[in-house]
């Protein structure tokens, strides 16, 4: 399994993954939390919230998860800074 890195505060826009990948999301700045809509998100869950410092990993995607776009907030110490988005492609 592949990590796909996001360092907050160099943000991309948006990020491509793989069926085999995760993201990883990394802020020294705070409390980080990423929030997908609930009804449309890849992974097992929708919110992933880590301290200050540390890795917050998406995990793989959901087996049989369409391949496609799926937007989410990004918060830290629980104020919306951006928003992001990880786009699956097909295996």
């Amino acid at each position: 399994m592949a990590d796909k890195l996001v360092l907050v505060g160099v943000i991309p826009e948006a990020i491509v993954i793989g069926p085999n990948d995760q993201v990883a999301w990394v802020s020294d700045a705070g409390t980080l939390k990423v929030e997908f809509d609930p009804k449309r998100c890849p992974f097992l869950s929708n919110v992933f919230q880590a301290p200050p410092g540390m890795r917050l990993l998406s995990g793989t995607p959901r087996p049989g998860t369409n391949p496609g776009s799926y937007k989410y907030k990004l918060a830290i110490n629980d104020y919306v800074v951006t928003t992001g988005e990880v786009i699956l492609r097909e295996g």
